[in-house]
């Protein structure tokens, strides 16, 4: 799941992570400013959170684990390839400031970090960053590419939430893996062929 593998044709894998952050610090200003500036950007941002907080509360829950199939992944996923790595980051941020403050807007109403899937909210700020930055190096025009950096990003959801919950029910990571990932597989490639599919809409929608 390692972001090293992602880089500019001719360059080491491993300056990518730095060329991302470098992009975002450098191209954040004059990127929100080219979107509309703050008004429209502070409305992206507030949008992207509630549709997170919507698709979270589209829970299925699963009797042999804490951790509940919901459309929040999902939410990530389009929200960082629509939205761009600093709105869609500020999106996630402050779905899990929200709701790490006690606002009940986790899945199933939860809220705080004292439960076993918090793990996954936290990844959902990696994955909206990852998904974002590569989205504006153009890899959400093709849907090879966007099906790369969805898969990216569901992985970037897993590296966070996989530890925390071994951690949070004091298993090993062989079973957090089969209770917070096997599960989920199926539904996880159905996200990402479903975002493959929408991301044009939300191009005309945001009028990018």
């Amino acid at each position: 799941m390692s972001a090293d593998s992602i880089t500019a044709a001719g360059r080491p894998a491993g300056r990518a992570v730095p060329r991302v952050l470098a992009d975002l610090v450098a191209g954040a200003g004059t990127h929100a400013r080219a979107r509309g500036g703050a008004p429209r950007n502070a409305a992206l941002v507030l949008g992207g959170t509630l549709f997170l907080i919507a698709a979270g509360f589209i829970v299925i829950p699963l009797p042999f684990t804490p951790v509940p199939v919901s459309l929040a992944t999902f939410a990530v996923l389009l929200t960082g390839a629509s939205l761009g790595p600093v709105r869609a980051a500020a999106s996630a941020g402050l779905y899990l400031a929200l709701g790490a403050l006690g606002a009940p807007i986790f899945a199933d109403g939860a809220s705080g970090v004292l439960f076993p899937s918090f793990g996954y909210i936290v990844g959902y700020v990696l994955a909206a960053v990852a998904v974002g930055a590569l989205a504006r190096r153009r890899a959400d025009r093709h849907v090879l590419s966007t099906v790369g950096a969805s898969v990216l990003g569901t992985l970037l959801v897993y590296a966070a939430g996989v530890p925390w919950l071994a951690l949070s029910l004091g298993v090993d990571l062989g079973t957090a893996l089969a209770l917070g990932v096997v599960p989920f597989l199926i539904g996880d490639a159905i996200k990402i062929a479903a975002v493959s599919a929408l991301l044009p809409s939300a191009w005309k929608l945001l009028k990018r």
